[in-house]
């Protein structure tokens, strides 16, 4: 007996600012305009898909004091830009980052119930942690956590935004005009939590929304990460879009559900994943390498190879070959606040593998950090792109796909024009909404106005 298909979750995320991203490219437009974002998730709505998402960024990413040049468009707060947009959309799901390091478990479950009401039910949180001094020089609190008392708050943080939510049942309001009664249970929204992190008492003030709690995104790739996720999300993002990563890291987070009481379809994974498309695959090929040359300037270069390097790099040609002097070592890095840092821990061991694939390819500095950094992971044709991921997503590679154009607000476009009908064709991307909110989207179960209880690990806050 053959094996179902599988339908394939596809969301688009508007890339704001980071080396993926073509600002320079004539058709890009601004990425704080609310244009821009009102075109990005109209065309994702009219492709069917499942929802827009929305990264967040507390801060100015700085090098050498100096603001990075990706940097210099901003970054609009997400909660204004999704509520914009429920105005603007009927369907697609509006997903934002919110961090959990430097907020507040009433002011964020505050903000995303009045998002679910103000959408019908499309709200979706990526519960994220922040885990450098960088950003928390923005904060009163300033400083950062460790990683372990980072995912401790995190988890108690998310448990505590659950009992607000779950503050009201959904069936208090009787607003009978007959009888002057609008509220059947007086005591609807209080709260009380007590804990190592929290110690909270009140009155939660927004009513059950639509979805009773928003979906929950994860994306940390950590052992902590992915327990988080396999005990309290709904989806995690995934950096793995190859068929042998993504199958690996697709068995070991869904392994994971049953110690929760979970099953495998209580957790999408969803990889992020960038495009560039031709009339055909030579066409494409092309286009991507020069999309890759414009990703990556003299300029980026250099600081990306500062990344690893922890040295001022701006004397070197980004054209000429790579640093004969060895990297610095030490906590205080060039880069501060910029998740490389924690990707290369063995930058001696980096640099002299780096300096043997130059020097076999004869590669400069700009041509190393190209051929080194991401790359687009579908190529090709629009009947090759939509072969490559129905493929990934029937191996149980991922659930789907989060992509990521270079160009926006116009990026999307393509792919919803072209791709999207073939997968149609194929019987495994939706023609039609069937359902209004983003759990009928992602076929998740509706909390229905019921209190669930939380998994033992989120609940105890470990």
């Amino acid at each position: 007996m053959s094996k179902p298909l599988k339908q394939i979750h596809l969301a688009a995320h508007f890339p704001g600012v980071n080396n993926t991203t073509v600002w320079s490219d004539p058709k890009a437009g601004s990425h704080i305009e609310f244009s821009s974002f009102a075109h990005f998730a109209q065309t994702a709505e009219r492709a069917k898909f499942d929802f827009l998402f929305l990264a967040e960024g507390l801060r100015l990413r700085e090098q050498g004091g100096h603001i990075y040049d990706l940097d210099v468009v901003g970054r609009p707060d997400t909660f204004t830009v999704l509520a914009a947009l429920a105005a603007v959309t009927d369907r697609l799901g509006l997903t934002g980052t919110i961090n959990s390091t430097f907020n507040e478990p009433y002011e964020v479950a505050r903000q995303f119930a009045s998002l679910d009401h103000l959408s019908a039910g499309r709200a979706a949180w990526n519960v994220v942690t922040s885990w450098d001094a960088f950003t928390g020089e923005n904060f009163r609190r300033g400083g950062f956590l460790p990683q372990e008392e980072r995912y401790s708050r995190a988890q108690e943080f998310l448990s505590t935004t659950h009992e607000l939510f779950d503050s009201w049942r959904g069936d208090e309001i009787a607003a009978d005009q007959a009888t002057g009664t609008f509220l059947r249970d007086a005591a609807a929204g209080a709260f009380a939590h007590t804990g190592q992190h929290f110690d909270i008492q009140g009155r939660f003030n927004v009513p059950r929304s639509p979805q009773g709690r928003p979906v929950i995104f994860q994306a940390g790739d950590s052992e902590e990460g992915r327990e988080f996720a396999a005990a309290s999300a709904d989806a995690i993002f995934s950096r793995y879009a190859t068929l042998e990563d993504g199958q690996a890291f697709y068995a070991d987070v869904k392994g994971r559900l049953a110690r929760y009481g979970r099953r495998h379809d209580q957790l999408l994974i969803l990889p992020a994943a960038s495009f560039v498309l031709g009339d055909t695959d030579a066409e494409a090929e092309e286009h991507a390498r020069e999309v890759r040359r414009l990703q990556v300037s003299g300029a980026t270069a250099l600081k990306h190879l500062e990344f690893v390097w922890n040295r001022d790099l701006s004397g070197y040609d980004p054209d000429g070959p790579l640093p004969d002097v060895d990297p610095l070592l030490g906590e205080h890095t060039v880069a501060r606040g910029r998740a490389q840092v924690r990707m290369y821990r063995d930058p001696l061991a980096i640099a002299r593998e780096w300096r043997e694939r130059a020097a076999a390819n004869n590669w400069s500095i700009r041509d190393l950090v190209i051929e080194t950094g991401n790359r687009q992971t579908f190529v090709g044709s629009p009947a090759t792109v939509a072969a490559a991921i129905d493929d990934l997503v029937q191996a149980d590679a991922s659930d789907g796909f989060i992509l990521v154009p270079h160009v926006t607000p116009g990026g999307l476009d393509d792919f919803a024009d072209r791709v999207v009908p073939l997968l149609q064709e194929r019987g495994t991307f939706r023609t039609e909404y069937e359902g209004t909110t983003l759990r009928d989207h992602l076929g998740l179960d509706h909390p229905d106005g019921a209190r669930e209880e939380l998994p033992a690990a989120v609940a105890a806050g470990n």
